[in-house]
């Protein structure tokens, strides 16, 4: 009987489209899950890995690390789910659980780990396999297009959020999908969010506005008051000094992407009064089970645009050029 085949879109070099294929549907290895794609998410993280600026992708690739699906097969030894249920696939996909990190309970900076959609194929297809280890299930009040934002967006936001610890008047720069998620949690938490988008950007300030931030405006601007914190989700390094000038001493500057532009040199003047500059690396299956217990209590909405998975490479486009509203989710 001849294999079954599916269609995927594959980065093949980057800096190139991605191309639709047909490959044959992978076969679950002990530990692993076959799971048919519903909805995958598109990340600022796929763009910086089809434009190269991530060392080291596993070429030929399928990106995607925002994943909701079916579990159709299981590998041998792997009991925690059933076929049929339906679970969330994140960035984090493997990790030794040796190293002295993994031991230490910080397995986000793991030295062997193994990443969906980077070193590991990942979403932007009709079938994947995931360790069932690093799978989370989806809260049954989302369906599978509003589900899938929160496994990258909501996740890392979620941890972002999390570092910026009791900050009541919190700054978010660069208010896409992470953003207007993490916006939520932090409003339902009592905190007031400023919202700091590209100069001009009347339209995300107004979306910002209408989800609850006490003040919209660009990122060249500063707010009426003194930040306790603020989060960078714009892959911007100019961003860090101009944060710094806007947070209070004590204050904290969280940087929430994977990459952004090299920062530039600023006043030690700045950075003085023990203010603090941080980055968040991945995430946990710690946060996953914290944020997908939150998500649905706060109730955290996602707002998206929805593609068919030829059209990754137009959601990849939109994405870059900075033209949607909250996130891109692919429907298989």
């Amino acid at each position: 009987m001849p294999q079954q085949t599916m269609r995927a879109m594959v980065l093949n070099q980057v800096k190139q489209p991605l191309v639709l294929q047909e490959q044959p549907v992978p076969l679950p290895e002990p530990g692993q899950v076959q799971i048919k794609v519903l909805a995958c998410a598109v990340c600022r993280t796929d763009l910086h890995v089809v434009n190269g600026e991530l060392p080291g992708p596993k070429l030929p690739l399928i990106i995607g690390h925002e994943i909701v699906g079916e579990i159709t097969r299981l590998g041998a030894d792997a009991k925690r789910f059933a076929p049929g249920d339906r679970i969330g696939v994140p960035w984090l996909g493997w990790t030794c659980g040796q190293c002295r990190f993994c031991l230490a309970g910080q397995e986000n900076l793991c030295v062997r780990a193994r990443f969906t959609g980077y070193t590991l194929d990942g979403g932007y297809a009709e079938y994947l396999l995931a360790d069932e280890r690093f799978c989370v299930p989806i809260p049954s009040s989302y369906t599978n297009v509003a589900a899938a934002p929160l496994l990258c967006a909501g996740l890392i936001g979620y941890r972002s959020l999390v570092r910026a610890g009791d900050a009541s008047r919190l700054g978010i720069y660069g208010f896409g999908a992470a953003a207007h998620i993490i916006a939520q949690v932090a409003i339902h938490q009592g905190r007031q969010v400023f919202a700091f988008t590209r100069p001009g950007d009347l339209a995300a300030q107004q979306f910002a506005i209408d989800l609850g931030c006490v003040w919209a405006g660009g990122s060249d601007q500063g707010p009426p008051e003194e930040l306790d914190a603020a989060i960078i989700f714009a892959p911007v390094g100019a961003l860090v000094p101009a944060a710094l000038a806007c947070v209070r001493p004590g204050g904290i500057v969280v940087c929430g992407g994977i990459h952004m532009s090299d920062i530039p040199s600023f006043p030690y003047e700045r950075l003085w009064g023990e203010r603090v500059i941080c980055s968040i690396a991945n995430l946990t299956r710690r946060d996953a089970s914290e944020f997908m217990d939150i998500a649905p209590r706060v109730p955290v909405q996602t707002t998206t645009q929805t593609f068919p998975l030829q059209h990754a490479n137009e959601a990849l486009s939109q994405l870059s050029s900075g033209k949607l509203r909250g996130a891109a989710v692919l429907v298989i």
